[in-house]
């Protein structure tokens, strides 16, 4: 299946064979490219910013810096992971200096909020990113008070996602029963491990293709580990999950 986006301006798709979401009690959402748009501009400026710091760390050219990333990014899942095996960085200054951006482009997001706000339990946030960043930005949406908590990297002892002991410490630090969960994220690899862990996963895709970003992180893949696929986050959570309940 292609991205899609390329379909209509609001898609869904599920399956008949899908999880639903009648028992869910908990709400997880990755943050990045899931819960803004790509038109927002934060994934690019964060990518930069990596690209930059390993140039800066290793006195290389931007060409080769970012050749170097993306090496880091298929190899150990993300680029800090990487540098701290490697190189034993300080991974709090990685992470301040990668999420210096600029929020301009980030709008107020009343309807998401609406959406997330009328969704029954718990609802967190799972990100690979750093707590400070999640709250910048989901300030910035106007979501932020929807949310419980943030579990960020650094309470994953800077192991990612799609790492199953990520999730495994996130469950375990926030007391989630995976069977009553629902995870929402925009990679389809990262969702593989809480489809099996038994929660009902949606992958988010873009109404556009990114350009700044690899075409399998924007695919509308088609697989047993995801459930349903949307590319308007509050849309789905709207008609498909809050409507959809008993």
């Amino acid at each position: 299946m292609n991205i899609i986006s390329s379909v209509e301006p609001h898609a869904h798709v599920s399956s008949p064979e899908s999880r639903r979401f009648s028992h869910v009690d908990t709400w997880i959402f990755d943050l990045d490219n899931t819960l803004y748009p790509h038109t927002s501009r934060v994934w690019p400026q964060v990518d930069e910013r990596i690209t930059l710091y390993i140039a800066n760390l290793f006195g290389i050219d931007g060409l080769s810096a970012r050749s170097l990333q993306k090496y880091f990014y298929h190899k150990y899942g993300t680029t800090l992971r990487a540098l701290i095996d490697e190189y034993d960085i300080d991974p709090y200054d990685f992470l301040d200096f990668a999420h210096d951006i600029d929020h301009t482009d980030i709008e107020l997001n009343a309807s998401l909020g609406e959406a997330i706000e009328k969704l029954p339990g718990r609802k967190l946030i799972l990100t690979n990113g750093s707590r400070k960043h999640a709250e910048n930005v989901s300030k910035k949406l106007g979501i932020f008070d929807h949310f419980e908590d943030v579990f960020d990297i650094a309470a994953a002892n800077f192991v990612p996602k799609p790492d199953r002991r990520a999730y495994e410490m996130f469950l375990e630090k926030h007391a989630v029963e995976p069977s009553r969960s629902a995870m929402f994220e925009d990679i389809a690899k990262n969702l593989v491990v809480p489809h099996e862990l038994g929660m009902t996963t949606t992958l988010i895709v873009p109404k556009t293709v990114d350009p700044f970003r690899e075409e399998f992180e924007q695919e509308a893949v088609k697989t047993p580990h995801i459930d349903h696929i949307t590319n308007d986050l509050a849309d789905f959570l709207r008609d498909c999950v809050v409507s959809a309940r008993p």
